[in-house]
C-alpha cells in the first residue's frame, strides 16, 4: 500500500462562504464494501440478501448488508438477532476483516495513481484531491470516472464517487450516487444540490440533533438554511456555526501534509474468548508483522513498542517498552512483543483481544554493529522482498514463521 497516511483533512479558518472555482474533491465509496468482497468468492449470493457479521444466534452487531438486505430495514450495526428475525433467509457471514483490509489496500493504490493526496478515511472509503492533475488525467470529472471504472475492472468490486467543491458535498453527493454511480456537483450549486434533502443526509447529524431540528419544524436541509446562523449558533451554540455552514454544503477542511503519522497500531478481537497461549502467539506475530509493514512503507524506525491485553472482563492493560536502538525489521520488534506477552499475561484468565502498537518513531538509516551487519542485511532483503510479495498478492500470502499455528 502507498504511503497515504501523511494525509489528512485539518480545520482551518478559511470563510465559510468561500467556494473553489472547480470541483476537484472527490469523495470514493466502496458499494456494501464487506459483502462486495464475500461475494468475490460466493457469486452463488449475487442478488440475495447477505449479511456479514456473524450468526443471528451470536453476540455482535451487523458490519454491512447487501442491498438486498436492506430492503428487510437491515442496517451497519444493528444488532444481529434483529437482522435475523427481520429477514430469516437472509445469508449469514462471519467477518474476515484481515481479507478486508488487503482489498482496502489494492483500492488505495489504484487511488494513488489518480492524486498524489489521498486520504484513507476508513477501509472503504476515501477522499481525493484531483486538482493539479488534469495533464495526466484529464478534467476533474472524465478522471473520477476513469477512476471508479478502473477500481471496478482491476477489482471486481462495485465502487461509487461524488464530486464536488468542498468535502461534504462530495460526500453526499457519493451517498446520493449508490450503488455504482457518480454525482458531479458544479462549483454555486451546492446548496441548491442540498436542499431537497432529509436534514439526516448531512455528514454530522445524528439522532440527537436530529430529533432537535425536527422540533424546530426543521426536516429538510433547505429549511436549516432558511434560518440564520444568529438564530442556530442561540439554539446551538457552537454546532449552530457548523450546521449554517453545512446546510449551505461548506466545509473549513483542507488536505494538510502531515510530517509522520503519531503511532501505527493494529488489534484483534477473538470471536470467542481464549487461554490458547499458541493462538495468541500465533496472532501477535501477525499483528507485529502488520504493523511492521505500515511502519517501513512510512519510511520510519520505532523505539516505542506497546502491547495491549483485554481480558473477558474487559479489563484492558497495556505494557510498554523503549528499544535503545529504532528499529524495523519483524523479527527484531516480535521478540520484544513476545516477550511483554510472556511476561506479563496472566495465564489464568481468558483474553478476548490483544493488539500492538508502534510510536517513538525517527527516519534514517540504522546504525549497525559490524558483527550483526551481515545479520542484518540479510534480513532487510528477506523482509523487502516480502513486502513485495504482499503488495502484489495480499498480505497473507507471505507470513514468517511466528505466525503460523503448529498445525498448518
Amino acid at each position: 500500500m502507498p504511503d497515504l497516511a501523511r494525509f489528512r483533512a485539518k480545520q482551518d479558518a478559511r470563510d465559510a462562504s468561500e467556494i473553489p472555482s472547480q470541483s476537484s474533491i472527490l469523495h470514493v465509496d466502496m458499494d456494501a464494501f464487506f459483502v462486495s468482497v464475500e461475494l468475490l468468492e460466493r457469486p452463488d449470493l449475487r442478488g440475495k440478501p447477505v449479511v456479514v457479521g456473524g450468526r443471528p444466534d451470536q453476540r455482535g452487531v451487523v458490519s454491512a448488508a447487501s442491498y438486498e438486505a436492506r430492503k428487510f430495514g437491515i442496517h451497519s450495526a444493528m444488532p444481529l438477532g434483529t437482522a435475523g428475525r427481520l429477514c430469516p433467509h437472509a445469508t449469514f457471514l462471519d467477518g474476515q476483516h484481515e481479507k478486508y483490509s488487503e482489498w482496502s489496500d489494492r483500492v488505495a493504490s489504484i487511488l494513488a495513481k489518480f492524486s498524489p493526496i489521498v486520504e484513507m478515511v476508513s477501509v472503504d472509503e476515501a477522499y481525493l484531491d484531483l486538482s493539479g492533475t488534469e495533464r495526466l488525467q484529464g478534467p476533474p470529472f472524465a478522471a473520477a470516472d476513469k477512476l471508479l471504472r478502473t477500481i471496478t475492472r482491476q477489482t471486481g468490486l462495485p465502487c461509487s464517487g461524488g464530486l464536488a467543491t468542498t468535502r461534504l458535498t462530495a460526500k453526499v453527493a457519493s451517498d446520493q450516487g449508490k450503488p455504482r454511480g457518480l454525482v458531479w456537483v458544479a462549483p454555486g450549486m451546492e446548496a441548491r444540490f442540498l436542499a431537497p434533502l432529509p436534514i439526516r443526509k448531512i455528514p454530522g447529524i445524528g439522532e440527537v440533533t436530529e430529533r432537535s431540528l425536527r422540533a424546530l419544524g426543521i426536516e429538510t436541509v433547505e429549511q436549516l438554511a432558511s434560518h440564520s446562523q444568529e438564530k442556530l449558533e442561540k439554539i446551538f451554540g457552537q454546532w449552530g456555526t457548523a450546521l449554517y455552514r453545512k446546510a449551505r454544503g461548506g466545509d473549513a477542511y483542507e488536505f494538510l501534509i502531515d510530517a509522520e503519522p503519531k503511532s501505527i497500531s493494529h488489534n484483534h478481537t477473538f470471536g470467542e474468548d481464549t487461554s490458547d497461549p499458541a493462538r495468541m502467539e500465533t496472532l501477535l506475530s501477525h499483528l507485529s508483522q502488520k504493523a511492521c509493514k505500515r511502519l517501513r512503507e512510512a519510511g520510519l524506525r520505532t523505539r516505542t513498542l506497546t502491547l495491549t491485553i483485554r481480558y473477558a472482563g474487559f479489563e484492558t492493560y497495556t505494557r510498554s517498552k523503549t528499544l535503545t536502538e529504532p528499529a524495523q525489521l519483524d523479527t527484531d520488534i516480535f521478540a520484544v512483543l513476545l516477550h511483554l506477552f510472556r511476561r506479563h499475561r496472566d495465564p489464568r484468565r481468558k483474553v478476548r483481544l490483544l493488539g500492538v502498537a508502534l510510536s517513538g518513531f525517527s527516519r534514517g538509516a540504522q546504525q549497525l554493529d559490524l558483527l550483526e551487519s551481515d545479520r542484518q542485511e540479510k534480513l532487510e532483503k528477506l523482509t523487502k522482498a516480502a513486502d513485495r510479495l504482499r503488495d502484489k498478492f495480499g498480505f497473507t500470502s507471505v507470513q514468517f514463521g511466528g505466525s503460523l499455528r503448529r498445525d498448518e
